[in-house]
């Protein structure tokens, strides 16, 4: 929820503040902003103070959420949010609030926070090529290996756990359908009969493609060690009685490049900013005038004595 500075106006957000108190500043201590491109038009005034185009672009990124609106009225909304900055951080330098040491040490942090910011900004733009992205994914794919997988379609017959009797009942009615298909029955047709794993009533009891970790034990370890087109004989799970009709294998594809595009963006823009910051640490001289926490030591394991 956003709290109104003024009743009817526009609302700052808490995330804002430092935003908001930075363009404040900026308005009372240096004036009005001139524009220097025709592509940024005037659109306002204030008390003499200048509101660009651009600066309403700053302003709805300071702004926080802004509820949904038609763009004239998202304008407005701007701009009035922007003649409160002014107004209010005008009356804020007649106080002289400015001058107070509180006020210049958080000023001089949010500084320095916005210059960190915008220099991680381009070190990201600047790492993300295409060269450095196809990089990533090469060998991402090699790090993946070969991972085998099954295309399977299963019919399954329920029974509770801890129920013998019905854990009964279904492997008999499981090793029934067996004989069915044993005797040429199509897989799929009998599926959709007398499974009741209801996504398999609909596709003829189809899994599509799965690695081992995908399923249950009990049914991958039959599963992969079936030939392509070969029926199962019963098996057993958490779940119920199964019959397995493994339709193909293969080695895992890849995902392709734009399926993971984003990720790997997200990632080397990361990465670059990250080196960044490990280079200046390693190039800079950090003094701490504090007694730092020490690490944390490894508990010795049972039956392991301690060391001394």
């Amino acid at each position: 929820m956003m709290t109104s500075l003024f009743a009817g106006g526009p609302a700052f957000t808490r995330r804002a503040g430092l935003a908001a108190a930075s363009l404040a500043l900026l308005f009372a201590a240096a004036g009005p902003l001139r524009a220097e491109d025709a592509k940024d038009p005037l659109v306002a005034k204030v008390d003499g103070v200048e509101i660009h185009q651009s600066d309403l672009a700053i302003a709805e990124e300071a702004a926080g959420q802004i509820p949904p609106m038609p763009p004239g009225a998202k304008r407005d909304y701007l701009v009035q949010f922007m003649a409160d900055l002014i107004l209010v951080s005008k009356a804020a330098e007649d106080k002289k609030i400015s001058d107070g040491a509180d006020f210049k040490r958080q000023m001089e942090f949010d500084r320095r926070k916005l210059l960190m910011a915008d220099l991680m900004e381009q070190v990201g733009k600047a790492a993300l090529t295409d060269e450095a992205m196809h990089k990533v994914y090469d060998e991402a794919v090699k790090q993946i290996g070969e991972q085998q997988e099954v295309h399977a379609r299963h019919i399954l017959v329920r029974a509770a756990a801890g129920d013998d009797k019905a854990s009964k009942d279904a492997e008999d009615k499981i090793k029934a359908v067996i004989a069915r298909l044993n005797k040429g029955e199509d897989f799929a047709t009998v599926a959709k009969e007398v499974t009741e794993d209801p996504s398999g009533k609909a596709n003829g009891g189809d899994l599509g493609y799965f690695t081992k970790e995908q399923m249950v034990p009990e049914f991958a370890d039959v599963a992969f060690k079936m030939d392509k087109g070969q029926i199962s004989g019963p098996v057993k799970t958490q779940f119920g009685w199964h019959v397995i009709k493994v339709e193909d294998k293969r080695i895992k594809p890849p995902p392709q490049f734009d399926e993971v595009k984003q990720q790997i963006e997200q990632y080397v823009v990361r990465k670059a900013q990250a080196d960044l910051v490990t280079k200046l640490r390693g190039d800079a001289k950090i003094e701490k005038f504090y007694k730092p926490a020490e690490e944390p030591k490894d508990e010795p394991k049972k039956d392991e004595p301690a060391k001394k």
